[in-house]
Parts: C-alpha cells; structure tokens; sequence
C-alpha cells in the first residue's frame, strides 16, 4: 500500500484569510515512511500570538522561509496520484484549496481520506478522536503534537493501524469502502487550468 499523509500549521482557522506555515507531508509504501515533503512557509504576515503559543512556530522561525505559491506545484508532484489522508482533513484541504485557485497551481490528483471520521467508526467508544487521543490509544509512538511533520506521520500510522484492523492486513478495501467509511462525499483538491496568457492582439 503507497499513500501520502500530510498536515498544515497555519495562522489560524479561515482558509482564504489566515495562511498556512508550516506543510508537512510523508508518504507510506510497504508500511514504512518512504519519503518526507516537510517545510515552513513564509505567511507573509505576523504570526499570531494564539497559534504560536499552540504550534510553538515564531516569526523568527519563518523568516526568509519559501512562500507558498513556490511549493504548491513541488508538493503536488510528490503526491503523484497516491490516495492522500489526513486527521480532519476538510480543514487542511479547504487551505491548500485557496492558494491552489489562487495562484492556479498543480494540485495532488488523488482522493483524499479523512482520517477522523474513519476513526470514529473503527474505534467506536473512544472519549474523543482528537489525533493525539487515538495515538495514544494505539500506543503509535510519539515525542510531540501540533507540527506539521509529526502529525503527518501519526496520522499515516493511524490509517495503516485501521487498515490493518478492518482487513488483517496492509491491503485496503476498495476506495469505495473507504470514502463511505469516512460519513463525507468523497475529496479532491480542484485541478485548475490556467487561464490562457493575453497577448495584446487578435490571431
């Protein structure tokens, strides 16, 4: 099984108006970490006193760091056509679903799975499905919460351990099975085409 987990860090929670610092990706194959897309990013505004205090990222730390326009197109080529999953993934897509129509970027092509309420279903009785809660749960080791990196990687250990329950094995059901298992109409993020250049004079 091959997928891509990914997480953000932002300024906040209205995508569209707060931006995204930090983008966290890993991808699975064969049930290990293959290979890591991690960056901060350059929001290019003062990071907020309440989501540093929760992420513990500062404006020092993103200083001279990538915009996000520069890693959009990069980030859609490491998620290739992988399945893509993510701990209440609606919030991280809405973000990367504005820059994407913003700057008219690539975007990964895959469907994206949510995580939680897989969860929720799979683990029926649990006191919540707060992503450090079902980590602990499964005893996935784990040194910290609320960056990007990590989370991601959590969450990619998360969706095998379901797998793995449902199945017996790292062979996932039908993507079918696991759009229904999430409670949400399936996932994608917009693939946009750019806008033909003017040119300044009729052909």
């Amino acid at each position: 099984m091959r997928f891509i987990a990914f997480d953000l860090e932002t300024t906040g929670f209205m995508p569209g108006v707060d931006q995204i610092v930090e983008l966290g990706a890993v991808r699975f194959e064969n049930g290990k970490p293959d290979a890591i897309f991690s960056t901060l990013i350059d929001p290019m505004m003062k990071m907020p006193e309440a989501a540093s205090k929760v992420n513990g990222i500062t404006d020092d730390m993103l200083k001279d760091k990538p915009k996000i326009h520069q890693l959009l197109d990069p980030f859609a080529d490491f998620c290739e056509d992988c399945i893509i999953v993510a701990h209440n993934a609606a919030f991280d897509t809405q973000f990367l679903t504005a820059d994407i129509k913003k700057f008219e970027s690539k975007s990964p092509v895959g469907i994206i799975l949510d995580t939680l309420g897989m969860a929720r279903k799979v683990y029926p009785g649990l006191p919540n499905y707060k992503l450090g809660t079902l980590v602990q749960h499964l005893k996935i080791p784990a040194a910290g919460f609320h960056r990007a990196e990590e989370d991601a990687s959590y969450c990619g250990y998360l969706f095998q351990h379901m797998i793995y329950k449902m199945t017996g094995s790292l062979n996932p059901p039908p993507i079918e099975n696991l759009i229904q298992l999430t409670g949400k109409p399936q996932m994608n993020f917009p693939q946009v085409t750019p806008e033909p250049k003017q040119l300044g004079f009729e052909l």
